[in-house]
């Protein structure tokens, strides 16, 4: 491989990395269920960019339909069907249902990310033949923390979906710098189950919102079983 080719790759999959973390941040921060799902979109759209890079790098066809993949799931579908499960107007008001302040959960998520790069330099250190792992393996874990703190932090249903959704793609975009060769069967796997899930937990929630009148999490609690 080309030194220089792999330089400039390198660094543009770090300025995706980069978007990639502010993205998966933005959405532990954001007051507004309509930001979130934008914050969403983008978020996945890095991972597709990622996906490109490191395919057309390595010369992974795997990795080229990981991407093609990725973006009609994670930036086209699943948010058309979260809008549609759950109703555009949970995306029309102010979101600010959450357990800590804002400067509070900035603060932890840097913590976070500073576990996510501890965690993960033994293992950069250990498969040096991987050139974009040193990126993707600590970028990756930190979507993870960040996407298990906002479903913590969050007491919205839709909220939370988001936050399990954006652990499942930096676990993704940790496991694409590693294995570059996923069979065709764990491709079609993940463009089935991410926007199932959002049909069915969609449906979900949109049945609690006619029942309670909202998607707050404590407000589950009230449901009781009707005769």
């Amino acid at each position: 491989m080309n030194p220089h080719v792999l330089e400039v790759a390198r660094a543009l999959d770090g300025f995706v990395a980069a978007i990639f973390v502010l993205a998966g941040l933005g959405i532990i921060m954001a007051r507004q269920m309509r930001g979130t799902l934008y914050l969403f979109i983008l978020h996945s759209l890095m991972l597709t960019a990622s996906a490109v890079v490191l395919g057309v790098t390595l010369d992974s066809i795997h990795l080229g339909l990981v991407a093609v993949i990725t973006f009609f799931t994670k930036v086209l579908a699943v948010p058309l069907v979260l809008v549609w499960t759950t109703g555009s107007s949970a995306y029309q008001r102010r979101e600010v249902e959450q357990v800590l302040s804002i400067p509070f959960s900035i603060l932890i998520a840097a913590g976070l990310a500073l576990v996510a790069w501890v965690v993960t330099n033994p293992l950069i250190n250990a498969i040096p033949d991987h050139p974009f792992a040193a990126i993707n393996l600590t970028t990756g874990m930190m979507a993870v923390f960040f996407g298990a703190f906002t479903v913590a932090v969050r007491r919205e249903g839709v909220a939370q979906l988001m936050g399990l959704f954006v652990m499942e793609s930096g676990a993704f975009f940790a496991s694409i710098s590693i294995v570059n060769d996923l069979t065709i069967i764990a491709e079609i796997a993940a463009a089935v189950d991410v926007p199932i899930a959002a049909l069915v937990i969609g449906l979900l929630i949109r049945n609690v919102h006619k029942l309670t009148g909202g998607t707050r999490v404590g407000s589950m609690a009230e449901l009781r079983e009707r005769h």
